[in-house]
């Protein structure tokens, strides 16, 4: 089996994800992850509106570290853990006994860990390397309403993860990741479930590779979405619930993204007011 040492393990894990990545992306020359690298550098000092779009990432992300220490914090909590248990039962168990395998579990453990934060990385180097600044700017807009969305129900509508409550699941990422209590919990408390972020933003990175005109990024973001699905429930991680809810996430996360990226408005009504009092301004 194989086995993820550390969080400076999985760090170097994902720094060479993420140049196979751009390798198998920018037309297979060893050099194009460095090119792309230095395309993200200079644009990151030259374009002002690239660099305020990567600090508002940043901005959410501290964020989200902010939830983490004001929810421990907080002296009435409550716990709608029992409610969906109620509503699914043991799915994720029986699903878990269905597929139960060392190597399944080292692949899966690896997805979650090490490709998932690697796509979102990666697909900022593509659309930043291409230039294709719209689907760059829409990666960090949906990376932003995937969070600012999801933390309110991370305060307040807390579900505790399927393997802490349900004594029918085993939590297998500590077979292939035997510190991941100790290291990688600190950026994901136990009851950060609802809605699954795994999930969402997987589905989100997907939905807007499929804008792009990458071939093989097209195919490969919407096949490591379906196998991050896959995981959150093998893993012993999410609900049935966290997944329906992080899929329709993904899925307005994505929308609104890319026409907030091509400068549309989010209602179709709204654009039609603005033609009709153009119209009347005319007379």
């Amino acid at each position: 089996m194989f086995i993820i040492q550390s969080m400076t393990h999985a760090t170097v894990l994902i720094v060479i994800t993420v140049y196979v990545l751009l390798f198998l992306s920018l037309k297979r020359n060893p050099l194009y992850p460095f090119h792309a690298a230095g395309v993200f550098v200079q644009e990151l000092f030259t374009n002002r509106k690239f660099m305020l779009h990567l600090l508002g990432i940043v901005v959410i992300l501290f964020f989200n570290k902010i939830e983490i220490t004001l929810e421990n914090s907080m002296k009435q909590h409550s716990d709608f853990t029992p409610s969906v248990f109620g509503l699914e039962g043991d799915f994720v168990a029986v699903f878990q006994r269905l597929f139960e395998n060392d190597l399944l579990t080292s692949f899966l453990t690896f997805f979650y860990v090490v490709v998932f934060p690697a796509v979102m990385i990666a697909s900022i180097g593509i659309y930043a390397y291409q230039r294709n600044f719209k689907l760059f700017y829409a990666v960090c807009y949906a990376l932003m309403i995937n969070y600012m969305i999801a933390i309110p129900f991370y305060l307040f509508f807390p579900v505790t993860e399927v393997h802490a409550f349900n004594p029918n699941v085993k939590f297998l990422m500590l077979d292939a990741f035997p510190t991941f209590e100790n290291e990688y919990r600190p950026l994901s408390d136990l009851d950060n479930c609802f809605p699954s972020l795994h999930t969402s933003i997987s589905v989100t990175m997907a939905m807007i590779a499929l804008k792009s005109k990458n071939g093989f990024w097209k195919v490969f973001a919407p096949a490591c979405a379906a196998i991050i699905i896959f995981s959150i429930f093998y893993l012993g991680v999410h609900w049935l619930t966290d997944m329906a809810a992080g899929t329709v996430l993904g899925l307005l996360a994505a929308r609104i993204a890319l026409r907030l990226s091509e400068g549309k408005t989010l209602f179709v009504g709204s654009r039609v007011g603005v033609k009709k009092r153009n119209m009347d301004s005319k007379w």
